[in-house]
């Protein structure tokens, strides 16, 4: 936990010195709005909703945020500066409108961006700093035996990283790569190099006004496990497609768990889910 607060010390750094270079028109505290929104198909991104698997009871909880704290803005070229603190919560439906938590994963840290934009394009970069920790919950408890579902007990799952994501976009597509480094990690057998890329394009207005249709994908390879997961979502969002509405999408996932204490289970789903985005 220490080297993560330092890495964000070391990066914090150099923006606040900008920050106070320029005049007081310039720099924007608590803006509204995101600088750089999230890559739709990534899923290690806030999101507010729900995800159904299609082919077993189980469902996914997403509560989170992300928000901009500061802008510096210079000419056509925006500074910003973030924080992300959310989950994903796996959980079974049950009767009587039942719900047992399985698993929860925490995620929270800091980010830094960087977007310029001219015509009818911009491009840039997001830097991110976080930490992510899993848990077993209740719903993997079996009360009656008294012990672990699936035989598994709880075990130590978490990590500390850096990522970093450049992005150009043109119109209505934009196209991402970059990767990420765990300088820490539990269990430290696992791979520190990840190499990601993906792309999002919507359809805007196509139906009605404030009414588009969107397809978006995301890969990830580990380096030293030589592993890909792969996302592919399709859907139809409500409103704006940089801002406030509702979404609502088909994905189809190919790859190891995203919650942390089932990190060496390899999936493969498809899922319905409705997400708000605020």
């Amino acid at each position: 936990m220490k080297k993560l607060f330092l890495i964000i010390a070391l990066i914090c750094f150099p923006l606040i010195i900008k920050a106070q270079k320029l005049g007081e028109s310039e720099v924007e505290l608590f803006p509204n709005g995101l600088a750089i929104h999230p890559f739709e198909a990534n899923l290690l991104e806030p999101k507010l909703g729900f995800t159904f698997r299609t082919n077993s009871n189980q469902l996914w909880l997403n509560i989170g945020n992300s928000f901009d704290l500061l802008h510096i803005r210079d000419n056509s070229d925006t500074y910003s500066f973030g924080a992300d603190l959310f989950t994903w919560t796996l959980l079974n439906r049950e009767e009587n409108f039942h719900f047992p938590v399985i698993a929860v994963d925490y995620l929270f840290g800091v980010n830094f961006g960087y977007i310029t934009k001219a015509h009818n394009y911009s491009m840039g970069a997001r830097l991110r700093v976080s930490h992510i920790s899993a848990h077993f919950v209740d719903g993997h408890f079996d009360g009656a035996l008294q012990k672990w579902k699936e035989g598994m007990n709880p075990r130590v799952y978490s990590r500390e990283f850096v990522e970093l994501l450049g992005f150009y976009s043109f119109a209505s597509l934009r196209v991402y790569a970059g990767g990420t480094y765990l300088f820490h990690v539990d269990p430290s057998t696992i791979g520190r190099g990840i190499l990601q890329t993906g792309f999002e394009y919507y359809l805007k207005n196509l139906f009605a006004e404030n009414l588009s249709p969107f397809i978006a994908s995301d890969a990830t390879m580990k380096v030293k496990e030589s592993y890909t997961n792969f996302t592919l979502n399709l859907g139809l969002k409500l409103g704006k497609t940089d801002g406030r509405g509702i979404k609502f999408f088909y994905q189809y996932y190919n790859g190891y768990d995203i919650n942390g204490e089932y990190f060496d289970f390899k999936r493969e789903y498809s899922a319905l889910g409705i997400n708000l985005d605020l």
